[in-house]
């Protein structure tokens, strides 16, 4: 990582909810990337009213995350989720995060809870940095004929209002190398070609969703 540092857009995440917890995290990233800051760090998979309390209580991880920008360690503060919209929703009304990494794809949309008509609108609001995440479901939405390949999973969420990129695992050099090309292709989809997409996965939906079940 060090010779590579100044050219990297730095991003990790702690699930730990109290103060101390987030710092013992922070200090095993540090350690491990070997570099002496962030720039992002991020409250992970946040997804009951209960850690958002703990969280913000007296010796909340938020604690942690204002000595650690006060101190430079890191630029910005982020809340992700999978699983439930609203509690995201109540962790930026509550908090200015700079960003928010959320399960966004054209699956997600026919969910009741969905994270497109529910989280994305207040974060795109508050100008809040939307991180995509969840884009193929794990490759699910090319199973079965859903979507045609990745052109189509990244086109659609990369077309959603708000969105500002997207993350994707690859599992080997050539996969990642793939999903760059597409990336640099990337022209935004009308309403249209939005809605088409959409009707393809309407009758895929809760399988192509199975993460949200996760906490």
């Amino acid at each position: 990582m060090p010779p590579y540092r100044s050219r990297l857009f730095l991003a990790t995440k702690t699930s730990a909810r109290d103060r101390d917890g987030a710092w013992r995290d922070l200090e095993q990233s540090l350690k491990r990337l070997k570099t002496d800051r962030l720039d992002l760090w991020q409250l992970h998979h946040v997804s009951f009213q209960a850690e958002l309390d703990q969280i913000f209580s007296a010796k909340g991880a938020i604690k942690a995350i204002e000595e650690a920008k006060e101190q430079k360690i890191i630029r910005f503060s982020g809340i992700t989720g999978h699983h439930e919209p609203a509690i995201i929703v109540a962790g930026l009304e509550r908090y200015p995060f700079d960003t928010t990494l959320i399960s966004l794809n054209a699956a997600e949309k026919h969910h009741p809870r969905s994270f497109v008509t529910s989280a994305l609108p207040v974060a795109k609001a508050k100008n809040i940095g939307v991180i995509a995440m969840k884009i193929p479901a794990y490759g699910k939405l090319f199973q079965n004929g859903v979507l045609d390949g990745m052109h189509q999973a990244m086109g659609y969420t990369l077309s959603l209002p708000g969105v500002h990129c997207c993350v994707i695992a690859a599992e080997s050099v050539k996969q990642l190398e793939e999903n760059f090309k597409v990336a640099q292709a990337f022209k935004p989809l009308n309403t249209t070609e939005m809605a088409a997409l959409e009707k393809r996965t309407a009758a895929a939906w809760q399988e192509n969703t199975f993460f949200r079940q996760w906490t």
